[in-house]
């Protein structure tokens, strides 16, 4: 017969107490946590209250609880709907040009070549600059009577005529589209310049010595590497793409016509020109929402638990 397996003792679990240390950590936090709570927190929950409210400056004096209308007004705007897809090529197209560039830049910077710092310099130099500031760069190259972009095209032979970008609606989103690249690029060049520059030269050795060129050392050692870093970044440039008005704002104003709106820029129109906080508010949150969904999505899909496995 088989002796019973004796009861275990009960594991009482100590008390929950603060010690000097951890009251230590809490006050040297204190601070930050106030001030978040009062810059990020609060703004967000006021901000979720005024989405269902009806919040106009032009009647401040009727603020009630509305509702989902201020969301029913913004759905039913056209404005909002070409807003949403402007939004979609404005992520998309340069989300994949900031990337693919931005890795191409990253590798030639890893390379040892004289003034290698000077380079580096220049190809970062953009990304400290204001966005408000480079849409007003932008705006006068693409200057349809005195821009440079229109005179270098003339001189080369490729358009006859000046090409108005910035004021016809077929060329404006493309025009705002090309200097998000181009601003862009520095980020991904940044970020991922970093992740190369932590991948162990061993692994080149022997992938050298077992026969491997460069482009099997770039598909089976590099990416694979990089591979979280490239995810991050890539989720991170979404959230700003989208929530990026400043270049447009200063090039184009959403305009001509509203062709160059984002959902980010339509919400700041609701805001200055329309003066209904709540509807404003309403956008943001629904921009809130998309950027939470598509996270949880993203994460998911790309299996980011598991990236850079190799």
């Amino acid at each position: 017969m088989k002796p019973q397996p004796q009861p275990k003792e009960a594991r009482i679990l100590p008390a929950f107490k603060i010690n000097k240390h951890g009251l230590y950590i809490f006050l040297s936090l204190l601070p930050a946590l106030v001030l978040v709570s009062i810059f990020i927190y609060y703004p967000l929950f006021k901000g979720a209250v005024m989405a269902f409210q009806s919040y106009s400056l032009f009647d401040l004096t009727n603020i009630e609880f509305i509702g989902l209308q201020n969301f029913k007004q913004v759905i039913a705007d056209p404005g909002f709907m070409r807003a949403t897809i402007n939004s979609f090529y404005w992520i998309f197209f340069s989300l994949i040009f900031q990337l693919s560039i931005g890795f191409f830049v990253a590798l030639l910077l890893k390379r040892s070549f004289r003034g290698r710092g000077v380079y580096q310099a220049l190809v970062f130099f953009p990304w400290a600059m204001s966005g408000f500031l480079i849409g007003i760069i932008w705006r006068w190259m693409y200057n349809g009577q005195s821009g440079v972009i229109n005179d270098l095209l003339i001189r080369m032979n490729i358009i006859d005529t000046q090409i108005p970008f910035l004021s016809e609606p077929n060329w404006a989103m493309v025009s705002v589209i090309i200097a998000n690249i181009w601003y862009g690029i520095t980020f991904f060049a940044i970020m991922i310049l970093a992740a190369l520059q932590s991948v162990p030269e061993d692994l080149y050795e022997a992938a050298k010595i077992d026969g491997a060129n460069k482009f099997q050392e770039l598909i089976r050692i590099t990416i694979p590497f990089i591979l979280p870093t490239i995810i991050v970044t890539a989720l991170l440039r979404v959230i700003w793409i989208l929530n990026f008005p400043d270049l447009i704002y200063a090039m184009t104003n959403g305009g001509p016509a509203g062709s160059t709106h984002i959902l980010s820029t339509y919400m700041l129109e609701k805001i200055i020109y329309g003066q209904d906080y709540g509807q404003a508010a309403a956008v943001g949150l629904i921009i809130i929402i998309l950027l939470a969904v598509f996270s949880i999505f993203y994460l998911m899909a790309t299996k980011f638990n598991k990236a850079g496995d190799f």
